[in-house]
Formats: C-alpha cells, sequence, structure tokens
C-alpha cells in the first residue's frame, strides 16, 4: 500500500474527532521514512512484549498478559533471558524504564506500578496513577508515559508523580493508541497499536514530526499470524547510535536504519 495511503488511513482509524482538529493551528506536515535492516537477532516467540529499552549491552523487556508477565534482562546478541522477574497473576505487565539504579513498570488496568532495583529486580516499591498504563520512557529528567490515548503523560522520576500531559497531534488531528515509546535524539518515537507505523513526535509540542512506515518488517519477522502479534517495542543505544525494533512473539528483532521518503 502507498504510504501515503496508509497514513490516510491510519488517520482516519485514529481520529478523535473534527472539533478538535478545529482548534489546532497547522503543522509542517510530517517526514516520512522507510527502513533498512541493519541486522537481525533473535527474540524470544513467546514474549508478549509491551516494554523495551536497551542499556550496557542488554535489553531490558516487559512482557505481558495475565498469569504470563514479566521482567526480564536479555542478551542482545543471543535472545537468551540473563535474568528474570515475573509478576502477580493479576497483573498484566506493561512499559518499564530505567531511572538511576532503579527500574519503573506499569500495569495495564490495574493502576498499580512497581519499582525494582535496576541490578536484583527486587521490589522496592508500588505507586498509583489513574487510567490505563501502556508505556513509558525517559528524556533525562523526567518520565514519559503513554496510556492508549492521544495524551503524552509527564511524571517526576523521584515521586512518580504526574507533572504535566501533551496531546500527540498530526496537523491537529490527535493520534490515540500510542503504544511502546523511546526517547531518541529529543524525539519521542511511538508504536501506534495494531498498525505498522512509529510515530516521531515533539515531546514539547505534541506534534507528528515524522511516520515510520515497519511494514517490511512484519514479513521478515517470523511471526505467527494473529492479530494480537503487532509491533511493539522500541531500543535506542545512545552510544552506539542503533535503533532497534520488535514486535509481540516476535522470534525476531531487528536493528534498522531509518530512510527518509518523497
Amino acid at each position: 500500500m502507498p504510504f501515503a495511503r496508509l497514513r490516510a488511513l491510519i488517520l482516519a482509524l485514529l481520529l478523535v474527532g473534527p472539533a478538535a482538529h478545529a482548534q489546532q493551528a497547522p503543522q509542517q506536515a510530517p517526514q516520512k521514512y522507510g527502513v533498512e535492516v541493519v541486522k537481525t537477532y533473535p527474540h524470544d516467540s513467546q514474549a508478549f512484549t509491551e516494554g523495551l529499552f536497551y542499556l550496557d549491552g542488554f535489553l531490558y523487556e516487559s512482557t505481558g498478559l495475565e498469569r504470563h508477565s514479566t521482567v526480564r534482562k536479555v542478551d542482545l546478541a543471543t535472545g537468551q533471558v540473563v535474568q528474570s522477574r515475573e509478576l502477580a497473576p493479576q497483573y498484566f505487565g506493561e512499559g518499564i524504564v530505567n531511572w538511576k539504579d532503579r527500574l519503573v513498570q506499569l500495569t495495564y488496568r490495574t493502576e498499580v506500578g512497581f519499582v525494582y532495583g535496576l541490578g536484583d529486580f527486587k521490589a522496592r516499591k508500588e505507586f498509583r496513577y489513574r487510567g490505563e498504563g501502556w508505556a513509558l520512557t525517559q528524556d533525562g529528567h523526567r518520565l514519559i508515559m503513554s496510556d492508549g490515548t492521544p495524551e503524552l503523560r509527564f511524571l517526576d522520576p523521584e515521586t512518580l508523580a504526574e507533572t504535566g500531559r501533551v496531546t500527540v497531534t498530526d496537523n491537529g488531528y490527535p493520534i490515540r493508541n500510542l503504544n511502546e515509546l523511546e526517547f531518541v535524539k529529543g524525539e519521542v518515537l511511538a508504536n501506534i497499536w495494531q498498525t505498522n507505523l512509529i510515530a516521531r513526535i515533539n515531546p514539547a509540542t505534541g506534534a507528528v514530526t515524522g511516520w515510520i512506515d515497519l511494514t517490511p518488517l512484519a514479513a521478515l519477522s517470523g511471526r505467527v499470524e494473529n492479530i494480537d502479534n503487532v509491533l511493539n517495542g522500541i531500543a535506542y543505544d545512545a552510544k552506539g547510535d542503533r535503533l532497534f525494533v520488535t514486535g509481540k512473539r516476535w522470534p525476531k528483532l531487528f536493528e534498522i536504519k531509518l530512510v527518509p521518503q518523497r
């Protein structure tokens, strides 16, 4: 499907409403990107990936579904889990992020999050928030959270209290289903749930500055065809300037390079 048609279809599915559009000033048209696969790595085909980030040679991953949710430390090269913690069966694990010597994790609909030691995965404390928890990232100063709506929430990384929000829009149209997040070079990258698109977002304004089309990776992923086995998972190695993506129950994780399109 041509990119312009794909983006138009996604916007049609994700629009919150024309009233919101009428109140927004026009934005510059987002840049379009395809991808080039740099390298392919193994990934656990049973991992229902909800959160992902890279740190010091390892991937840290949160997997979802009640009775199957875990927090994991994964060897990038082999895909082997080197450390793991299971959640209590009533919790559906969602996004995770590191902050100093801690791991912070959300859950889906139980309105509770958990803080663990980054090195030992031992529980340190719980915290509360309203609504659903979808994903987390951080910009070095604050945590950034998605909840399935068009809004990104900002959290104080020490108290985990909410400090503000911004609405994500493409030319004034709010974009919902913001899922797994990653902060890359001043922008927030967000999987759009049940699509093959990643939005590049200016966190100061909420404006979508680019759309990354990963449609070819779905065919390369080796995934079992299932409505739930969608693209979800973005990690960035800042030192090596490497960008990784995967999906729920995908047997592969891809290092990719963005290719601007006309």
